[in-house]
């Protein structure tokens, strides 16, 4: 596990769900019994704002939905554009059929601050949360729902509670799925 990276802060919980509010594909992330493990999900969302909540899609066949299972923990993190390879191909293999995938792959981890929560270096964002245990909602639709109990940005790109896109550098933005391995990064703003 690496240090805390440059230009990681905190953000107040009241604020986090904006991490999560522009739709982007994010990075689930997981350790339990001494086994940490990462993968893409590209249906996760805030779901409510105090306490902040959010949810994230697991299939049953992941390694990382065993983890997250297994600890009651897990973290959100937001990929950037130099991610875009990185993000599919631990959306693609599997820890099942390929446990050492973050390796192969170059994911760097360090533990986020106070939980035993490993994060992915190179996001914009991140969120760590505790599992909300919903065994229907996990079963039959593969719904997880975590509280958010820590949120850290990227202060060049995210700061005073608000995203910065249209100043930050171009490689800080998010990346949003579509399908076949096609990503959008987030566009412009437009204020109404």
């Amino acid at each position: 596990m690496h240090t805390l990276p440059p230009h990681f802060t905190a953000v107040p919980l009241d604020k986090s769900y904006r991490l999560l509010n522009h739709g982007p594909t994010v990075i689930v992330s997981a350790r339990h019994a001494g086994e940490h493990n990462a993968m893409s999900a590209a249906w996760a969302c805030a779901l409510d704002f105090a306490p902040p909540k959010v949810t994230v899609v697991l299939d049953k066949a992941t390694r990382t939905r065993a983890l997250v299972e297994g600890s009651g923990f897990f973290a959100l993190q937001l990929p950037t554009v130099p991610m875009a390879a990185l993000t599919k191909a631990i959306g693609t293999d599997s820890a099942v059929t390929m446990p050492d995938k973050l390796r192969r792959h170059g994911v760097q981890l360090f533990d986020a601050p106070g939980l035993d929560i490993p994060l992915v270096e190179g996001c914009a964002a991140w969120l760590a949360c505790r599992l909300i245990t919903e065994p229907h909602n996990q079963q039959a639709y593969d719904l997880f729902i975590g509280e958010v109990v820590a949120a850290w940005a990227d202060d060049r790109v995210f700061r005073d509670g608000h995203w910065q896109f249209g100043t930050a550098p171009a490689e800080l933005r998010t990346l949003h799925y579509v399908a076949g391995g096609q990503f959008y990064a987030i566009g412009e703003s437009v204020v109404v």
